[in-house]
């Protein structure tokens, strides 16, 4: 029975004493690097660009031999070569001279700038220049964006879409990175079937399973779905001690409540050491937090408002700082309340609501109801202390959707 409940500051402060994540590091691969984060910091391993390169076709000139050149007067420059991207220049750009050359291809010695195509008339071994130069124009000088030894990118960084493409142009084709903790997550309850299949009487879909993985996977974590876990002591201890042996920590839900089934807490109270039950929170009140061999069990509600309601503000700090990854900021809005709420005394409430128009629509259908997270937008968080919110009261309304994903 959930007999003292705590604020979730109070949640929050004991966990922080009770279970210190430290993140694992590991070395992967640019291929395998996407949405994962740097535990060290990046260094170029070579000058970007590694020579001095054509920006665009063109000729490669001395700037000083086009100065003057005009439409109704251009200079006549002989061509003694030509360079593609990926080729090494075998020719010197003298004086009166040019050499032909496609962007991205190094600029020949001799050669300070380059004359865009556009801007030439190439006839018989001559090219007429019609619009001058400076020096190194046209030209992406070496060591330019980053010198060798330069740092790259810091730690902490996020490999995204870019920052693997810029790894890759800097010659880096190996990264240490923080590791994915295995978060095993398990289901509770004699109701539950899994979705796919016939459902029977009496029985509803498995869905806060599949929910709960996306979530775990979202804070860069590796999901384990270990199963729909039946109202029995015997196997609900057998999923708990797989989950524990296979993962480094462990996410419930279900179970938790004050009913004869609920079996989740003196089960975890026999296995290791519950450090809270109970928060002064509605949906959520019936969570709890418990230590098994030293690795972290969260026990949530089986509603599924109520289980990813206090997953996001509770759990997924925790399982982030495991991954390296930031804390999330989740978007938010004012608006205002289209009509009074009534809540309890002493418990923070968290209300879905829709927005219309600059105002707050609350979404009545209970922390059972999983379309609640469909139809909002958001929602409130009401403080403990108030019995009711005015009509017209501006609110914060936090968003879904920050944090959905890495």
């Amino acid at each position: 029975m959930v007999k003292k409940v705590i604020s979730l500051e109070e949640a929050k402060r004991r966990l922080e004493e009770g279970w210190r994540p430290l993140p694992r590091v590991e070395e992967v691969g640019i291929w395998e690097a996407l949405g994962r984060v740097l535990a060290e910091g990046v260094r170029c391993a070579v000058d970007l660009p590694p020579f001095d390169r054509a920006m665009y076709d063109g000729y490669a000139v001395r700037a000083g031999d086009t100065f003057g050149a005009e439409e109704d007067a251009p200079a006549s420059l002989r061509v003694v070569g030509r360079v593609e991207a990926g080729e090494w220049p075998s020719v010197r750009v003298g004086k009166g001279e040019a050499v032909r050359i496609a962007t991205g291809a190094p600029l020949p010695p001799g050669s300070d700038a380059v004359v865009m195509a556009e801007d030439t008339v190439e006839e018989e071994g001559e090219v007429r220049v019609y619009r001058p130069v400076s020096p190194w124009e046209n030209v992406w000088r070496r060591g330019a964006e980053r010198r060798r030894g330069e740092p790259l990118l810091p730690p902490g960084r996020v490999l995204g879409v870019r920052e693997v493409g810029a790894l890759a142009a800097a010659g880096v084709g190996r990264v240490r990175v923080y590791a994915r903790p295995r978060v095993g997550v398990m289901a509770t309850g004699d109701e539950l079937e899994e979705p796919g299949r016939r459902l029977g009487k009496g029985k509803i879909f498995n869905s806060n399973g599949p929910m709960l993985c996306a979530a775990v996977a979202s804070c860069g974590c590796t999901p384990v779905w270990l199963g729909v876990s039946r109202d029995s002591p015997r196997e609900l201890r057998r999923g708990i001690e797989r989950g524990i042996s296979r993962c480094e920590a462990l996410v419930i839900s279900g179970g938790t409540s004050e009913g004869e089934r609920d079996l989740v807490p003196s089960l975890v109270s026999e296995m290791g050491r519950l450090l809270f039950h109970g928060l002064a929170l509605k949906p959520g009140k019936p969570t709890l937090f418990a230590l098994v061999r030293g690795k972290p069990l969260f026990g949530l509600p089986g509603y599924p408002l109520s289980a990813l309601l206090v997953f996001r503000l509770l759990v997924e700090p925790f399982l982030r700082r495991m991954a390296g990854l930031p804390q999330p900021s989740p978007p938010s809005v004012r608006a205002r309340l289209a009509e009074e709420v009534g809540k309890a005394r002493g418990r923070e409430e968290l209300i879905p609501v829709r927005l219309e128009g600059g105002l707050a629509r609350v979404v009545r259908k209970g922390s059972g109801a999983i379309t609640s997270l469909l139809e909002a937008d958001g929602y409130l968080r009401a403080p403990r202390e108030r019995e009711r919110l005015r009509k017209g009261e501006e609110v914060e309304v936090i968003l879904f959707g920050g944090g959905e994903s890495v």
